[in-house]
């Protein structure tokens, strides 16, 4: 299986990489067939609702974790409801394609970053759920 230089170099030096113990919001998903677990951290600026910082843990193959780095790339600095736009597909531009058998590692992270929002305490206050 042949993966992209992006993505290769997204999982060998991921910037995004890491806990954050003071997150506004945590959200986490699996994918039971495959075993990938996703972890999402953010935190948000109230009043402009932007993501102001987010970071993730992978358990998970090389497009999971690449896939999560993207995905953190994409949705940083927009607004809440900007990031709630964001599709699997944008993830596999990121990386600059993706082996058809592992674009679902794109779909984990657009659901496990939504999951992240609905936990957000600024969403609900926008009505963004």
């Amino acid at each position: 299986m042949a993966y992209s230089k992006e993505t290769m170099k997204r999982f060998t030096n991921p910037k995004f990489v890491g806990e954050m113990k003071d997150a506004d919001a945590v959200g986490q998903e699996g994918n039971v067939k495959c075993g990938d677990i996703m972890k999402i951290f953010l935190k948000i600026d109230e009043k402009t609702e932007k993501i102001k910082d987010i970071r993730f843990q992978t358990y998970g193959c090389v497009a999971a974790i690449a896939a999560s780095d993207a995905m953190c790339e994409i949705a940083k600095g927009k607004t809440l409801t900007q990031a709630l736009k964001i599709k699997f597909s944008d993830i596999v531009k990121e990386l600059k394609d993706l082996p058809h058998v592992k674009v679902h590692c794109s779909v984990l992270g657009t659901s496990t970053l939504k999951k992240a929002i609905d936990n957000c305490p600024v969403a609900e206050q926008v009505a963004i759920r």
